[in-house]
């Protein structure tokens, strides 16, 4: 096990977030909209299974999250998976695995800048892409400067306005269903399950793709320094944030299904949803559907900035990168201000070489092997290690790392290989660092939990 310190005397990130802010926070960042901009691919790789593939991903994330929610009360630490693997299996899977992170978590903002501009565009063609991916960035950065708190209380309004959009979709879908013709139970079961389109190669296709809507729930362990009492809350917040992703991107993504069937060809993949919103109620519903993306985009921009920004700073506390510059905290806000404006730059020069497509297809890479990496942290802390070996310490993260690699071994090869690149890149990285691999790669600063309380099992 690697050997863990005492965080040093200093500035400490401020305990603030409450159980609700963490699920907001983890709504935000996956968005209550989540399946909407990769409905048209999804439906299209599952021959018209989306909700299906939906529902499987969930299952499958569902034993992540409760291995995240799980190692965040042994280790309450910003460094999430990275501090998890490095602190319970190696140090140096643990800076591989935070490796893989930082990939995940810098393409987020890159695709949310790059999404933002898109839809901004079509609203003011009159201002160049340029513009607006400067202005974008600029926004998401001042907002993560000014502290947590302020963070937290826009994400409820950014909740609440999504809420009503997708309570007015659904309003809508449900009449366009009442007001057209259609074979009655056959019609309502076909988004589940079609004869004659289903497959499972495809349907497990869609579900490597459906996965997509669940990415972020990971980033509220990087919270864990800043909730009260994490013990309890992180675990709770992930499953919970699991389940109601669950719950509502199922329930668009059948209403979407029953108005434009998965047999019938979208006019643009990228835009099936808002067609769908159009055929449903009209131009104003189109329109709707347009800024309600943009707006949640936004708001995924900046969480999954601030989770970059905190990863970032587990791993410079740890010296996997440097900490002098990664692992500060700036005093009056009691926030990595640099990782923040590090991330914000990084973004914008990735909008200026990775298209969507490119970037979006880069994001289960690591996030997978980060997801593996926490489920094997959790089955040799509480089964392998572990004193009394319940059953359910053994199968729950077992479980999540199977179907983890599953998913991982059905991404595209473009984006195997890109990925594995970006590996090698840190492994090249961490043997320079080392004099290879001769020094200690990384050292894991766990700070007291002062404000926890006794969690109950699961």
């Amino acid at each position: 096990m690697a050997n863990i310190q005492a965080a040093e005397s200093g500035p400490k990130l401020r305990r603030a977030l409450r159980l609700w802010d963490l699920i907001l926070y983890g709504m935000i960042v996956i968005q209550p909209t989540a399946p909407m901009p990769v409905y048209g691919v999804m439906s299209q790789r599952a021959h018209g299974h989306a909700v299906t593939t939906v529902l499987i991903a969930m299952v499958a994330m569902l034993f992540t999250a409760v291995a995240y929610g799980r190692m965040a009360r042994v280790y309450p630490s910003a460094g999430s998976a990275f501090t998890y693997v490095g602190c319970e299996i190696h140090p140096a899977l643990g800076y591989i695995t935070g490796w893989s992170m930082a990939m995940d978590y810098m393409l987020n903002p890159i695709v949310c800048t790059i999404l933002c501009s898109k839809f901004a565009l079509n609203f003011v063609p009159e201002i160049p892409y340029a513009v607006w991916v400067l202005c974008f960035i600029v926004l998401f950065t001042g907002l993560n400067l000014v502290g947590i708190r302020t963070s937290a209380r826009i994400n409820e309004t950014l909740v609440a306005g999504m809420g009503v959009v997708i309570v007015i979709f659904l309003v809508a879908a449900a009449r366009y269903v009442m007001h057209v013709p259609h074979e009655g139970l056959a019609y309502l079961i076909r988004p589940f399950y079609d004869p004659a389109t289903y497959s499972t190669s495809a349907v497990l296709g869609g579900t490597s793709l459906a996965v997509l809507t669940y990415i972020g729930f990971d980033g509220i362990s990087t919270l864990s320094e800043e909730a009260e009492n994490p013990k309890r809350n992180i675990l709770l917040a992930t499953v919970l944030v699991c389940l109601i992703t669950g719950a509502l991107a199922s329930i668009e993504v059948y209403a979407a299904q029953l108005v434009w069937p998965g047999a019938e060809r979208f006019p643009d993949v990228d835009t099936a949803f808002v067609s769908v919103a159009g055929r449903a109620a009209g131009p104003w519903l189109f329109g709707l559907i347009n800024v309600t993306l943009l707006v949640a985009t936004v708001g995924s921009g900046m969480g999954s900035q601030l989770g970059a920004a905190r990863l970032l700073y587990g791993m410079g506390r740890g010296n996997a990168i440097p900490k002098s510059f990664f692992g500060a905290i700036e005093p009056k806000h009691r926030i990595p201000r640099n990782n923040v404006l590090f991330v914000g730059a990084l973004a914008l020069a990735g909008t200026t070489v990775l298209t969507f497509e490119r970037a979006a297809e880069l994001l289960n890479f690591g996030a997978l092997l980060a997801f593996m990496g926490v489920n094997a942290a959790s089955f040799t802390h509480y089964f392998w290690r572990g004193r009394e070996k319940k059953w359910t310490d053994f199968a729950v993260p077992t479980l999540g790392f199977v179907i983890c690699l599953l998913l991982w071994l059905n991404l595209s090869r473009p984006a195997k290989i890109a990925g594995s690149i970006w590996m090698l890149l840190g492994i090249a990285y961490g043997a320079v660092r080392t004099r290879g691999f001769r020094a200690e790669l990384v050292s894991f600063d766990i700070p007291e939990n002062e404000d926890a309380a006794p969690a109950a099992s699961l």
